[in-house]
């Protein structure tokens, strides 16, 4: 019978439980990795930082070069001027429902869509797929889009904000794959058996089941109307139902700041003056409602995108 003593060392180590040490390639590899990885997050990091550094110190400083990474100067008085300028405080209340009416409207409608042709028993389930994936390499086009919006009558509405694009192919296609890993076939037919509706079952088993995927579907369309400013371009003219992304666009891209929004003339002179600081700031207020919801998602978001793409 063999002893630990007359194993060799290396498996020596093994027998006895001690940790297998790492080679001096290993140590090389491991370095190159943590180099690279540390490399990619200054990358990330040093704008995200150098903005809010930008948006909290004072203009000359700024304009002049002066802020690398810490503030110069530190003021508050873009912040402030943000809230006197009438267009941001209502663009950003109309972001907010946008991106919360959007996601629940478009993710309600995914599971609807995902559902029925996750299961086998679906008459024509292959062509009605087919067509949706048709609809992701062809589409009509911006002009007949533009004319069905309008003779809907949806122009200058919120719902040309929510209803053209209420529905993504793929959130509906890793949508469905969740479906068809989670929930098998058996568990339909036990809930027939107990005299469970196609409905019932779908309301009172799977959607308890699917938290995961209705949280990945939810920030994936959150965040998707809460960038958007196209439709916006397009389908509005009305500025009181502009999101914050078009007047954003507005000050980031025209540098132009609207003086009939400015009630107080004098803050449009103070406001003309922080207009570079005012870019930064404003960047800084588009970036806080994703941050602030990402966290709280983060574990059904993995799970559920992750359980989604494993086949299709």
């Amino acid at each position: 019978m063999t002893t630990a003593g007359t194993l060799p060392p290396d498996e020596q180590r093994l027998a006895v439980g001690s940790p297998i040490q790492d080679t001096r390639g290993d140590k090389i590899a491991l370095a190159c990795i943590y180099t690279a990885l540390g490399l990619f997050c200054l990358a990330v990091l040093y704008p995200l930082v150098y903005v809010i550094s930008a948006s909290v110190s004072n203009t000359s400083k700024v304009s002049a070069g002066e802020v690398w990474l810490w503030p110069v100067g530190f003021t508050l008085d873009a912040y402030k001027a943000i809230f006197d300028y009438d267009a941001i405080v209502s663009s950003f209340g109309n972001s907010v429902y946008y991106a919360v009416a959007g996601a629940v409207v478009a993710t309600i409608l995914t599971l609807l869509a995902a559902y029925p042709l996750s299961r086998k028993g679906l008459p024509g389930k292959g062509l009605i797929m087919a067509l949706f994936v048709f609809t992701m390499m062809f589409s009509g086009g911006l002009i007949p889009t533009y004319l069905v919006v309008d003779q809907l009558g949806l122009l200058n509405t919120r719902w040309a904000m929510i209803l053209p694009t209420a529905l993504a192919v793929w959130n509906v296609i890793i949508t469905r794959t969740y479906f068809m890993v989670t929930i098998p076939e058996e568990l339909v037919e036990a809930g027939k058996v107990d005299g469970c509706s196609d409905f019932g079952f779908f309301w009172r088993i799977v959607l308890p089941l699917s938290k995961p995927i209705i949280a990945v579907n939810l920030l994936f369309y959150a965040v998707a109307q809460w960038n958007s400013f196209f439709n916006a371009l397009i389908y509005l003219t009305n500025e009181h139902l502009f999101p914050l992304q078009v007047v954003l666009r507005q000050i980031l891209i025209q540098s132009r700041v609207d003086p009939s929004q400015m009630p107080d003339t004098s803050k449009l002179a103070q406001l003309k003056e922080l207009q570079q600081q005012l870019k930064y700031s404003l960047i800084v207020i588009g970036m806080i409602p994703p941050l602030l919801v990402y966290p709280f998602v983060q574990k059904h978001f993995v799970k559920g995108a992750m359980i989604g793409s494993l086949k299709g």
